[in-house]
């Protein structure tokens, strides 16, 4: 009975820990707001995370590789810096090259934009709405202060945590994974957001740049939204969002619009010119869609031991001469002796929560030894050992979110191996971590589309447009949200609007 006394002793240890920490912790003056807030984490702590978590995503990739698309982004995003309440920071901009409609910041100044949403913007005052809006989760901490609403509410999962660092040594890892998640995921919550908006507006009018911008690019969203729900529908498919502003914002937002009054108005003569002309110069030839020619160079090279999912669009490597079988519930990768496994399940993912707390919640696994997240090939994951009950060894359990998808990864050891020697939870981490998207494996003399300007005469309809488009399905849909149309109206005469080729 001592053993149980004392691990006993040492949770209620740890919960007081867990609980005069908080207390303990101090104030911080918001630099956006002015007011106090109730933060557990530094300034300094915050730019190390923020710095980590840019790394692993750049080293993960997919970067657009435009370099003078990348400088424009970075013009804008710096002019508005000089106007934020955070302007002695360092800010990173960069665009990922996905087609998603999305946008994030992570602690720090690390900005990023798909080049997805770029493509369904109209001006450059609205790209700069956009990054405006990003810049002020950093400026008002809105990752800081979700973390400390997050961890003050559960204490108990802070004795969790401390159980981590003592079995792991570290817990920086899950943090990194809560506020990526929660930035590029999930999104800050409907008042975050909102005040987001307002010190956006603020920057934007600041700049010189009209605060009614950001008013168009929630409408862009909106449209998005909304020809998002017509073709999950006609799909029968869940729909997908922006990673918040669509849970915020109604189309007509009168708190929006009052804080976007509020910002100030611009003369009529600044207000003609919204960068229309060098927006256009700028986006000329942006890649639309998937970015083919780069998803074809990073193709996996044929292998006996990788197995490819079609349907599901993923392909992995398991280890070599090991037997693969794709089972009703799930794919598993056999030692040829019987000895270990590898499990590959798929979940729908049906709410935005980090991996992590998936795992605990979901597969009911609370505790996790060498507890860590991971972000490869643009995908964010989390992995660790469990001890399972009636098992001998620990299990290696991973998740990986693809979409609304949840892959889940189960390595485990079903006997005495006939060489000790072996490693296997190093190959169960190596078969993890190989798995990736592949959607172009019958595409490898497809041709990336290419957005491309031209001048609208008196018989230019979106009908017409669209039968001439290489899109197909749904292009006279598309042709329509890029050029701000959605879901009626024909473009003006000598008006320049956007085609695909």
């Amino acid at each position: 009975m001592r053993a149980p006394f004392r691990l006993t002793r040492l949770i209620i240890s740890l919960s007081s820990y867990v609980i005069s920490f908080y207390i303990l912790s101090g104030c911080a003056i918001n630099p956006a707001t002015g007011d106090a807030d109730f933060v557990l984490m530094s300034e300094e702590a915050e730019l190390e995370l923020g710095k980590e978590a840019h790394e692993k995503i750049i080293a993960s990739g997919p970067i657009y590789e435009d370099e003078g698309l990348q400088h424009y982004v970075n013009d804008i995003g710096q002019k508005l810096v000089k106007q934020s309440d955070r302007p002695d920071l360092t800010y990173t901009f960069t665009i990922i090259d996905s087609p998603d409609i999305n946008a994030f910041a992570l602690p720090g100044g690390y900005i990023y934009v798909h080049r997805g949403l770029i493509s369904y913007l109209q001006s450059e005052a609205q790209l700069a709405a956009v990054l405006a809006h990003e810049i002020s989760h950093v400026t008002a901490r809105h990752a800081v202060r979700q973390d400390a609403a997050r961890k003050s509410s559960k204490v108990g999962t802070g004795v969790a945590s401390i159980l981590s660092i003592l079995t792991t040594g570290t817990n920086v890892g899950g943090e990194l994974t809560s506020l990526y998640s929660s930035a590029a995921v999930s999104g800050y919550g409907r008042d975050m957001e909102l005040e987001a908006d307002r010190y956006g507006a603020e920057y934007l009018y600041r700049t010189g740049y009209n605060p009614q911008a950001m008013v168009e690019v929630i409408g862009v969203l909106k449209d998005q939204e909304r020809f998002s729900r017509l073709k999950a529908k006609d799909q029968g498919k869940k729909q997908q969002t922006y990673h918040g502003v669509f849970s915020t914002h109604p189309r007509n937002d009168q708190r929006l619009r009052e804080i976007v009054d509020s910002a100030g108005k611009l003369s009529e003569i600044t207000k003609i010119n919204n960068g229309e002309r060098i927006f256009r110069e700028k986006t000329q030839d942006l890649i639309f869609g998937i970015n083919y020619e780069v998803a074809i160079a990073n193709m996996p090279k044929p292998e006996p031991n990788r197995y490819t999912h079609a349907k599901l669009g993923f392909t992995m490597l398991f280890p070599e001469d090991w037997g693969i079988k794709n089972e009703r519930s799930a794919i598993i990768g056999r030692e040829e002796g019987g000895a270990a496994q590898l499990s590959l399940g798929v979940a729908r993912l049906n709410a935005n929560i980090p991996p992590d707390e998936y795992i605990r919640t979901q597969l009911g696994i609370e505790l996790l030894m060498n507890s860590q997240p991971f972000v490869q090939n643009g995908l964010i994951g989390h992995t660790g050992l469990a001890q399972l009950s009636g098992e001998t060894s620990p299990q290696r359990i991973a998740v990986l979110y693809q979409n609304r998808r949840v892959y889940i990864f189960r390595g485990k050891i079903l006997k005495s191996p006939q060489d000790e020697e072996v490693d296997y939870d190093a190959l169960f981490l190596s078969s993890i971590r190989s798995f990736q998207p592949t959607r172009v494996a019958d595409y490898s003399n497809v041709k990336s589309y290419k957005i491309h300007y031209v001048k609208a005469n008196n018989n230019t309809t979106f009908a017409a447009l669209a039968q001439l488009s290489p899109l197909r399905r749904y292009a006279e849909q598309e042709l329509r949200l890029l050029n701000g149309y959605y879901p009626n109206g024909e473009p003006r005469p000598g008006q320049w609007i956007k085609i695909i080729k």
